[in-house]
């Protein structure tokens, strides 16, 4: 998946003649984003393990609040923003795993032998 950051979709971006567009209306030139260092792909992992590094990269950024509030904003499809998970532009707590859902849920041992242990009941009643 290739991703392209637009800074124009920083809200904001346009307000007034000596607007400044994107982060750098909020952050000077020396401040090093994690989003801007690492490969863009990042922010939008399909894995949980990769999902947790985003959010972890995230972590300490001085423009975390303000990422999160304009992903809210424009309803974000899809990807980390602001340190959280968007999926249909709302927040998730995690993401789906690929495929169709199970149709009957695994049993466990602990099942297994339960059932077990009641038909034998059953059949010695």
């Amino acid at each position: 998946m290739t991703v392209l950051f637009s800074e124009l979709l920083v809200p904001g971006w346009a307000q007034g003649p000596d607007a400044k567009i994107g982060v750098t209306a909020f952050a000077d030139s020396s401040t090093k984003l994690p989003c801007h260092q690492a490969d863009p792909e990042t922010f939008f992992a399909e894995s949980q393990a990769e999902i947790s590094y985003a959010k972890a990269l995230c972590g300490e950024c001085p423009m975390r609040a303000k990422c999160l509030e304009g992903a809210l904003s424009r309803a974000e499809p899809c990807g980390i923003w602001g340190g959280e998970l968007f999926e249909d532009g709302k927040v998730i707590q995690a993401k789906r795993t690929a495929g169709r859902p199970r149709l009957n849920p695994l049993t466990t041992e602990a099942t297994q032998v339960t059932d077990q242990n009641e038909k034998e009941v059953q059949l010695a009643s």
